[in-house]
């Protein structure tokens, strides 16, 4: 089945609902963190800072599987259908919680690497790698497997650091971030 994507809000919804398990992996490491779990050691505080642990790594699967698991369930149902890019009915689901999970929290890493190299400190803003680096990090996870539309990504790429400002402020305001940004 040929995806056609009719309008630039088709395009956004779709985007959106595709990159939902990276989006929802980039969160968990700060929920996980919050419910002090375990393996909360950073990876290595030299080259990507204090805040990048092997809990991230963990939570950002567990999330992404949550929310495929919850999709394949929709796409079983009928619900979103129209926003489907993949079909999960037939795909390893724990083979993408990993595509998207890893591949989010790697962007995040690889980006933090890259902060601790030019001399930005940990938690310092970033724009607009702290807004993408989820979606670069996923997206080259998931080329061996899966390329999207090019449409997709442009969308993302566009919609993401607006998504990531909004959810951010949220964790602020509620006290899950210490930072705005």
């Amino acid at each position: 089945m040929q995806l056609v994507l009719n309008s630039p809000l088709e395009i956004v919804f779709t985007a959106i609902y595709f990159i939902l398990p990276a989006y929802f992996a980039n969160m968990c490491p700060v929920l996980f963190g919050k419910l002090n779990l375990p393996l909360g050691k950073p990876i290595n505080e030299k080259l990507f800072g204090s805040h990048k642990t092997w809990r991230g790594f963990y939570a950002g699967y567990i999330g992404a599987l949550i929310i495929l698991f919850l999709q394949y369930y929709l796409q079983t149902e009928g619900v979103f259908w129209i926003y489907k890019i993949i079909d999960y009915s037939l795909e390893n689901i724990f083979l993408f919680a990993f595509i998207f999970g890893i591949g989010a929290i790697f962007g995040d890493l690889l980006k933090s690497f890259f902060k601790r190299r030019i001399g930005i400190k940990p938690g310092a803003p970033w724009f607009p790698f702290d807004q993408i680096d989820l979606v670069l990090g996923a997206f080259l996870f998931l080329l061996p497997f899966f390329i999207p539309p090019w449409e997709i990504f442009v969308a993302l790429l566009i919609v993401t650091p607006i998504l990531h400002f909004l959810t951010n402020l949220v964790a602020y305001l509620i006290g899950l971030k210490k930072v705005w940004w």
